[in-house]
């Protein structure tokens, strides 16, 4: 989730001396980690009424077994619904988001996606992308086949399908709803899960997916767990993140490490949990965002949170939002997990052993490449595949949403046109430049 932020976005454009630029809008903490810049990036979206009302949010990167030069990335946009996209950036697809049921309803806005490989339906085994509907409060799941003429994805959600938190239409309405997505197969049973958490509140539910009539597929809630909202700071006092009235700090990145079935879970506004992906045992906090403890008064006026003095209890790495997690995975079992610090633009970095406590790794940041090929601000998804893909990316490929797509385009009534769209990183660039 996007947070206020200052008015900065004019220092990251495009010049001959982008470091030097960097350097001079960042903390000095951040302004020593390494720039890499994209390859390559989609058409901006608009969060307006020409626009659909499309934002973009979160992508994942589905690997061509056949081809790998025609891998697909599948990214949401909210009320915009999906977009795919080929390895140079072209839209490829784009499906709506389903239309409201009544008038006065929420309508479909596709929050998170991931994507399962060999899930089995009553018609055969097939690969899904599955959305987390925060509109309708329930998850979609879309067929990936790219010899359809129609387009790679096809939407196989059972019609059955109901919603993950609420109990009827008004309820969702409110929009505590669906909100993080991971999907995850459990090696040891061979079943496949989505974990979803809940918007404004600190619940994950934990769903097994399962096939339905004519090759849908549905799920079933297997248990729900809650995270803390409070938080006990070794001076003795109590502290939970300055927010609006009525609403307890959110997770949304969210990836799973199929080795360890473990569950990486950002709480944008604490930090990193660590916990088992079947959402037993205790979690823990892995890394503190750098506002962890600071106190806040809400501002009604304002509708901004005034901070108080800094007790010194944060991290040093996290600045809030913590979003945007996903894997890094070597083929020897090592890598890293990455999250995205939205607060000053950058990325961390996190050992993926467990048994080493995931020790923090170093970072970086995606600067501009040209003119027109902006930098990375206010990052809400991210998503890695070390794997060839072709001859575009020989060492893999991240992508990542960009909150400020720049140049700025005039909305016609004095200001701009909120743009937003995703960055296509050669994944090689990233290893040497964060000596992974």
């Amino acid at each position: 989730m996007r947070t206020p932020r200052t008015a900065r976005g004019a220092a990251l454009l495009a010049s001959g001396t982008v470091l030097t630029t960097l350097l001079a809008a960042f903390p000095a903490e951040a302004a020593g980690l390494p720039v890499v810049t994209a390859a390559a990036e989609t058409a901006a979206l608009y969060d307006d009424e020409a626009g659909g009302n499309s934002d973009a949010d979160d992508p994942a990167i589905w690997r061509n077994p056949a081809d790998p030069g025609r891998s697909l990335v599948v990214a949401t946009a909210k009320e915009g619904g999906l977009r795919v996209y080929d390895l140079d950036a072209r839209p490829v697809q784009s499906l709506p988001a389903p239309q409201a049921p009544g008038e006065d309803d929420a309508p479909g806005r596709f929050n998170n996606v991931d994507l399962v490989s060999g899930l089995r339906t009553a018609t055969g085994r097939a690969d899904v992308a599955v959305v987390s509907d925060r509109g309708s409060d329930r998850l979609r799941i879309y067929r990936i086949d790219p010899s359809q003429p129609g387009g790679p994805l096809t939407d196989v959600t059972d019609p059955a399908a109901a919603p993950v938190f609420s109990a009827g239409q008004t309820e969702i309405n409110d929009q505590r709803t669906a909100y993080g997505l991971a999907a995850w197969k459990d090696r040891s049973t061979g079943r496949t899960y989505a974990l979803v958490s809940r918007r404004e509140r600190t619940r994950l539910a934990l769903l097994e997916l399962v096939p339905a009539a004519n090759g849908t597929v549905g799920y079933r809630k297997v248990r729900t767990l809650d995270l803390p909202s409070s938080f006990r700071l070794p001076d003795g006092t109590t502290w939970s993140p300055c927010l609006e009235p009525g609403e307890l700090p959110q997770v949304e990145g969210m990836v799973v490490d199929p080795a360890t079935g473990t569950l990486y879970a950002g709480q944008e506004d604490v930090g990193i949990w660590r916990l088992r992906a079947d959402l037993t045992g205790k979690p823990v906090l892995v890394d503190k965002v750098k506002e962890y403890g600071v106190p806040g008064t809400y501002d009604e006026e304002t509708e901004e949170c005034a901070p108080g003095a800094d007790p010194g209890y944060g991290g040093k790495r996290l600045s809030a939002d913590v979003e945007g997690l996903t894997l890094f995975q070597e083929r020897d079992g090592d890598g890293y997990l990455l999250a995205s610090s939205q607060g000053d633009d950058t990325f961390a970095l996190y050992d993926r052993e467990v048994s080493e406590g995931n020790e923090y790794e170093g970072g970086f940041r995606i600067g501009a490449a040209t003119d027109t090929l902006d930098s990375v601000e206010e990052c809400d998804g991210a998503a890695v595949l070390n794997a060839p893909l072709g001859d575009r990316y020989p060492r893999g490929l991240l992508v990542v949403q960009d909150g400020q797509e720049t140049p700025a385009v005039p909305d016609g009534e004095g200001g701009t046109r909120t743009a937003t769209g995703f960055k296509f990183v050669d994944l090689g660039a990233v290893v040497d430049a964060a000596g992974m």
